[in-house]
């Protein structure tokens, strides 16, 4: 009789099917929003904007809250709703009738995809030996890389031959399976530590994060007023408030302790600076090969592919290799690759061919790769077992935030560039006529080129911080733990 493979395999094939199902979703959905503009009623730019966002958005305000629930009511379970929220979610959206009732259905993803997300890591983490850690996250990250490989081709394929809400239909006997295969094979690991929700923090939080992306997006897109303007104001307060808030609770959403802890500290900020430079890469590639050139969904996902394989390619390495070495050569050096390849973009001329263009997306695609599997492994070392979930949660929290954030600023850079009629047209992958649509996108995009590349540089400085190779800390010691290159032992 054959043996049965360590339990740890069957975490890693359970983990790697939501990383894969939620990464073919988001590339699906954005190599199909212009298709969404043109062919859903009553849809604009703004909305289609927001069909991203609004699923990222409420994955972000709910991350931490689920991370807490995690370690309090256990990961497993928490992840298998997750399964299941995420493929109802799937079939409502192609069922939506406007614009308005997409985003709608996407929160419901998104709602989804965070309790996903905020488990995945940790669960693998509790599976895994330090020593295996980086390798079994740089596979997850390898599945899910596929399935936006996957998505790109797929989106296109769908799109075109069956329409937009042909794309929803795929997560459906995919979130099935899953959901069926994680309730029946994970258990749970770590210690269940009970301890009280933060509603105050998550109000202040999810409340601020909206009201200021909803403030900057309807700016920059019709023109600021004292409404805007005052969104933002209040946005940015609640967030200030919900810092102050975490200071002075004793059962935080975000647990504070966690960055006395220099490993986990530069981790956690790196990542976020990484997510703002890379996060609006798609959506401007997207509707330049869609909305500037012409280019139908299929065609655009096609010419997308070599970003995500050279991220698929170096992924798993770079994870390996940091088991070994530490994470902070592979993360810093990632970061750097990713700035050269956006000062690259930005210096290409308008009549770029493709084989100049795929280098700058080659490069980006290898530095992100180097640096997400290490940085994330490093992480989830500098952190003890019972505070796995909260640490993946707020490492996912402001991964997330920093791609709402990167896709807010690419928008308004392009909202506040191009007339609006003009930018609609774009987002419907229509000719505007009179002007070329390259001649209207090339300027902003350069701008945004260039943003990305100057955060891509600051994110270089954490990084570089994080200190030699480390070890770990015990839950008994965060509270007099002090940020050192080696952490707690």
């Amino acid at each position: 009789m054959p043996k049965p493979l360590p339990y740890k395999y069957t975490v890693l094939t359970n983990t790697t099917i939501g990383a894969f199902m939620s990464q073919l979703d988001g590339n699906i959905v954005l190599i199909a929003l212009p298709t969404i503009v043109r062919q859903l009623p009553g849809t604009t730019a703004l909305d289609a904007l927001w069909v991203l966002m609004g699923y990222i958005l409420m994955t972000a305000v709910t991350l931490l809250t689920f991370g807490r629930l995690a370690d309090m009511y256990g990961k497993v379970r928490l992840y298998n709703a997750g399964f299941a929220i995420f493929t109802i979610g799937s079939g409502l959206c192609s069922l939506a009738q406007n614009g308005s009732m997409l985003v709608g259905f996407r929160l419901v993803q998104g709602v989804g995809a965070a309790l996903i997300w905020s488990n995945n890591v940790a669960i693998i983490t509790d599976a895994f030996p330090a020593t295996e850690r980086g390798q079994a996250i740089g596979i997850n990250l390898v599945a899910g890389v596929s399935g936006s490989v996957i998505g790109l081709i797929l989106g296109g394929i769908l799109t075109v031959s069956l329409g937009w809400q042909s794309i929803f239909w795929i997560n459906l006997p995919i979130g099935a399976f899953a959901t069926f295969w994680a309730h029946l094979k994970l258990r749970e690991l770590g210690t269940v530590k009970h301890e009280k929700i933060d509603p105050a923090g998550n109000v202040l939080f999810g409340g601020g994060l909206s009201l200021f992306l909803v403030g900057l997006t309807l700016g920059a897109l019709e023109g600021w007023t004292l409404i805007e303007v005052a969104m933002i104001a209040i946005g940015l307060a609640m967030l200030v408030g919900f810092g102050i808030v975490e200071l002075r609770i004793s059962s935080p959403m975000m647990d504070l302790k966690l960055f006395n802890v220099r490993p986990f500290t530069a981790g956690i900020v790196s990542n976020f600076l990484a997510s703002i430079a890379r996060g609006g890469t798609g959506l401007v590639l997207t509707f330049y090969f869609q909305g500037a050139l012409l280019y139908d969904a299929f065609t655009a996902g096609v010419l997308l592919i070599p970003f995500a394989v050279a991220f698929v390619t170096v992924g798993p390495l770079s994870g390996y290799l940091s088991d070994r070495y530490g994470a902070r050569g592979f993360t810093t050096a990632g970061m750097l690759v990713s700035a050269a390849a956006y000062f690259l973009f930005a210096a290409l001329p308008k009549e770029v061919g493709y084989g100049t263009l795929v280098v700058p997306m080659i490069l980006a695609g290898a530095g992100g790769g180097m640096f997400v599997a290490p940085n994330m492994s490093s992480i989830m070392n500098a952190t003890p077992v019972t505070r796995r979930g909260v640490a993946s949660g707020m490492s996912a929290t402001l991964v997330t935030t920093g791609v709402l954030l990167s896709l807010s600023i690419t928008f308004a850079i392009m909202a506040t560039s191009i007339p609006l009629n003009t930018l609609q047209a774009i987002f419907a992958g229509e000719n505007v006529g009179s002007t070329s649509n390259v001649d209207l996108f090339v300027g902003p995009m350069r701008i945004i080129w260039l943003v990305m590349a100057a955060v891509s540089l600051a994110s270089v400085i954490p990084s570089a911080l994080r200190g030699p190779k480390f070890v770990g800390v015990s839950e008994s010691t965060l509270t007099t733990a002090r940020p050192t290159s080696e952490g707690v032992a």
